[in-house]
């Protein structure tokens, strides 16, 4: 008869995606994610099964909630230009926050070592396709509805914006500073027409 789980799950996965995301995929060792998620070795393989497996876990975990909550203020902004620069302050709120990295895991995750193993690298791209397709969504129907002028390209606007969040994201591990982030984002963002 098999035996169930013996620790907590969910603080679990909350602690390792806290590990990983503060660490890296490569730089978290198992000895490091068994002592913070408070789980011997058997449990581990019995229960998660691999390091990688884990990471999906925890990725998946990050998207229900750290992105969830970002995605929701994009989308639910009575405009797109609201909800694009309520999106940013989101993240620069996180950013801001001593309890969390200054980094976003899934922009950390986008890496040749994480990227090498199939299933991440399809769920990473698999979740910047099914945002960047949502983000487009949404700024077509506002052009559609007139927010936007008739030149205004949606496309274009996304991919600008994702890969200057990708750069954030990577220069915010050696300097943040909220000011001249902010500065930057409103310069991108005017210049987009957002």
């Amino acid at each position: 008869m098999a035996r169930g789980i013996e620790f907590n799950y969910d603080k679990a996965i909350n602690s390792a995606t806290r590990l990983f995301w503060k660490s890296g995929y490569s730089n978290t060792s198992l000895r490091d994610l068994l002592r913070v998620m408070k789980i011997g070795e058997g449990s581990f393989y019995n229960t998660i099964k691999s390091k990688k497996n884990l990471y999906l876990l925890c990725l998946k975990h990050y998207v229900d909630t750290i992105i969830r909550k970002r995605q929701a203020v994009l989308f639910s902004a009575p405009t797109a230009k609201l909800g694009v620069r309520g999106f940013f302050k989101t993240i620069l709120d996180e950013m801001d926050d001593s309890k969390t990295p200054n980094s976003c895991l899934m922009a950390s995750s986008v890496c040749r070592d994480v990227l090498e193993v199939k299933e991440l690298r399809e769920y990473i791209l698999g979740q910047m396709a099914s945002f960047g397709g949502r983000f487009v969504k949404r700024l077509k129907t506002a052009k559609e509805s007139g927010e936007f002028p008739s030149d205004f390209q949606p496309e274009i606007a996304v991919q600008v914006i994702v890969t200057y969040i990708q750069g954030m994201h990577r220069v915010a591990i050696i300097s943040y500073d909220r000011n001249r982030v902010e500065r930057q984002i409103d310069a991108l963002l005017t210049g987009l027409g957002l």
